[in-house]
């Protein structure tokens, strides 16, 4: 797998400084949080699941969650255990095909072990499950479990829990939650891959909803919960988790709707830039400044719903040339010692050392997304996976 491998080769090539780097499954953890980018949900019941997979892997997904919880009925669950495992069956059969990451968002701590002995050899297809409404008392016999299904396989698989209890949202029990919970990941550090918020849940226990021209920050309370997560359980000082962002709910404008204008579009190339930048500003405003403030706060990835969502997420995850610069002059080996210097840019200041874990976490992001030519932004990095 690779992020934009489903565009061409030469396209590639024009797009990127540094292409993003090929990897696996079994890539080292570090890796494969930062490359989870945007993770599409679906859910276990649909009766074609397996083809979704590999339509959704064609179209740049690299990591997918088969859902058991919210997303289907509790009477469904039954049918979405016995679909998921024949599903998964069928896909272990196709050894020439390419897969995302899977994970599996499991109800009890119960459903893993039982999954995982439904499954057979073909739990080699997951990379892990995720859980949900994770606390500490709740979240143990998750991790337990989760351990134990992988001592008994041999299968490396990974945690992947969600912060969505009421106690993280309500402030006189908040501190004490997260504290808890650091407890529980911290013992279970080298199986947690990522820790995602569950915001709509944050939501409901007010009876709030953010509306498509609203991200996540504008909702106060909301917002207040996600900066203590961040506080508490994602410090670049080697203590912290990667924490995915936030669940987009809106859809209305999806991909076909850009494709034809892309494709048919008359006009030179600087007016059918401007094109396609009004088009994605009326269509996905709401969405690009929550995946831009998910990044300024801290948070790396996105949950999403909607498979007309990853591509922006992908997009704006790639480093810019800029970036890629500062984080280059300040890892210098001649640097290790700090001082300040003005950027290669020359339109900001570079401190070494409060600046060394930004540029750390950027070259990471870089490897994994890669690196935009110097006259490469997002529209274009957008377009062409539209137009692919």
């Amino acid at each position: 797998m690779r992020h934009f491998g489903q565009i061409a080769p030469e396209v590639r090539k024009r797009l990127f400084h540094q292409e993003p780097c090929a990897f696996t499954a079994d890539s080292p953890a570090r890796l494969l949080s930062t490359a989870l980018g945007a993770t599409l949900y679906s859910p276990a019941t649909r009766p074609r699941l397996a083809e979704d997979v590999l339509k959704q892997a064609a179209r740049g997904v690299v990591s997918m969650v088969l859902c058991l919880e919210d997303s289907i009925d509790d009477a469904e669950v039954p049918a979405g255990e016995e679909n998921l495992v024949r599903q998964l069956d069928d896909l272990a059969k196709r050894s020439d095909v390419d897969i995302p990451l899977l994970f599996v968002r499991v109800r009890t701590p119960e459903q893993i072990p039982d999954l995982v002995r439904r499954l057979g050899p073909a739990v080699r297809l997951l990379s892990g499950f995720v859980l949900p409404k994770f606390t500490e008392e709740r979240g143990i016999p998750f991790l337990e479990a989760l351990a134990a299904a992988e001592a008994a396989t041999g299968h490396r698989l990974f945690a992947m829990p969600v912060l969505e209890s009421p106690d993280l949202l309500y402030r006189e029990s908040r501190v004490q939650t997260l504290e808890g919970i650091f407890r529980a990941v911290d013992k279970y550090r080298d199986r947690v891959l990522a820790l995602r918020l569950g915001v709509t849940d944050f939501c409901s226990s007010y009876g709030l909803r953010r509306g498509p021209d609203m991200t996540a920050y504008d909702v106060q309370i909301v917002a207040s919960v996600i900066a203590d997560v961040v506080n508490m359980l994602a410090r670049a000082d080697g203590t912290g988790f990667t924490v995915t962002g936030p669940v987009w709910e809106y859809f209305r404008v999806q991909e076909r709707m850009f494709k034809p204008q892309l494709r048919q579009s008359p006009f030179l190339e600087v007016q059918a830039v401007e094109l396609r930048s009004k088009l994605i500003e009326h269509a996905m405003d709401g969405l690009l400044r929550e995946i831009s403030l998910d990044r300024a706060n801290g948070l790396l990835g996105k949950t999403c719903i909607h498979p007309s969502h990853v591509l922006p997420v992908h997009a704006l995850s790639v480093v810019s040339h800029e970036e890629f610069s500062d984080a280059q002059d300040i890892l210098r080996p001649e640097r290790c010692g700090g001082g300040v210097l003005r950027s290669a840019y020359t339109n900001k200041m570079n401190e070494v050392k409060p600046h060394r874990a930004w540029a750390e976490r950027t070259l990471l992001r870089a490897e994994v997304f890669g690196v935009a030519n110097e006259d490469i932004g997002f529209v274009e990095l957008l377009a062409a996976g539209l137009s692919d």
